[in-house]
């Protein structure tokens, strides 16, 4: 449906020190025309689509990306001694994953390749794929639609709304201090005023019953579906999700980010507002678990043996 952001802002990205033959500024201005969240429509040819990974590094060895790394941007934030043997843009380390992908479609959204395959440094704890097989998979993405790679962690669910209660849950522990407190940087709003101030609820009265993720924010995506919403839209989220006072390298907005990214390309599928939009089948089309069906982490457990898919390193 049709929102209006025009009153979304324009921040400047964060500060980059490139070690890539090419540049791009991305700090170009936004459209004055501000398209709301719109039907994604193809204008490319899926014959032989261009593809692209951004690769979100810190210290991970990408040796397995070896195979595909022609079509790598890699965008490294833990300084020279962790330098990956590839060429890559070194950003600041600042924001997790969810800071480097906004960096990104901001500085390349009127050059999107036809599908961005968005990936962490380190991939095998939420996919057993190798590159070729997660470039094959991502190659047939439909436009309005979202390539997960989960064949060891599955689609989970997301309705913390009021925010993440963090010592409520021990199997999140790597995240915690002895306090059971989260040892980064805490939020200043919760993801229901984000996903308000963001999307303005997709035109609901407040957040959905829930959303599904992917954990560690592994997808692929086309670039019509990337531009469902403007690019003003994609610079206010970096804005205020990961600079000002949220500049950190384990800001709290990183966490709800990863939750937000299914739910922020694909509302239809991946946010379910009531009891009757669960779907009466497991899994849709693409063989992720279906709308409301996602897997919920359980409170209390030190180890979330329930999880669909948990591969033998959770």
């Amino acid at each position: 449906m049709s929102l209006d952001l025009s009153k979304t802002a324009s921040p400047a990205p964060a500060s980059a020190t490139l070690f890539t033959p090419e540049s791009s500024s991305p700090t170009s201005s936004p459209t004055d025309i501000s398209p709301a969240l719109t039907k994604a429509s193809s204008s490319t040819t899926l014959s032989s689509p261009s593809i692209e990974f951004v690769v979100a590094h810190y210290s991970e060895k990408l040796y397995w990306l070896k195979d595909v790394i022609a079509y790598c941007k890699i965008y490294s934030k833990g300084g020279p001694k962790n330098a990956p043997d590839f060429a890559f843009e070194e950003l600041d380390n600042n924001g997790r994953e969810g800071q480097t992908y906004l960096y990104y479609i901001c500085k390349y959204y009127d050059e999107l390749k036809d599908i961005t395959v968005f990936t962490q440094g380190k991939a095998f704890d939420h996919t057993g794929m190798t590159a070729l097989e997660m470039m094959d998979n991502a190659l047939g993405t439909k436009v309005g639609q979202i390539t997960t790679f989960g064949t060891q962690r599955d689609l989970e669910l997301f309705d913390l709304w009021d925010g993440i209660p963090w010592k409520d849950y021990p199997c999140w522990q790597k995240w915690l201090g002895k306090n059971l407190e989260f040892i980064g940087k805490k939020a200043p709003q919760t993801p229901a005023q984000y996903l308000k101030d963001f999307f303005d609820n997709y035109g609901h009265a407040g957040p959905p019953m829930s959303v599904g993720f992917q954990p560690g924010a592994i997808f692929a995506v086309r670039r019509e579906t990337i531009h469902r919403h403007p690019k003003k839209t994609y610079q206010k989220m970096l804005a205020d999700l990961f600079e000002g006072d949220m500049v950190h390298n384990d800001p709290e907005t990183g966490h709800f980010m990863e939750r937000l990214w299914l739910a922020t390309f694909c509302p239809e599928e991946y946010c379910c507002w009531t009891e009757a939009e669960v779907s009466m089948v497991e899994r849709n089309q693409q063989g992720q678990l279906a709308k409301g069906r996602w897997h919920r982490t359980p409170p209390g457990v030190q180890v979330d043996e329930g999880h669909t898919n948990l591969s033998d390193e959770e």
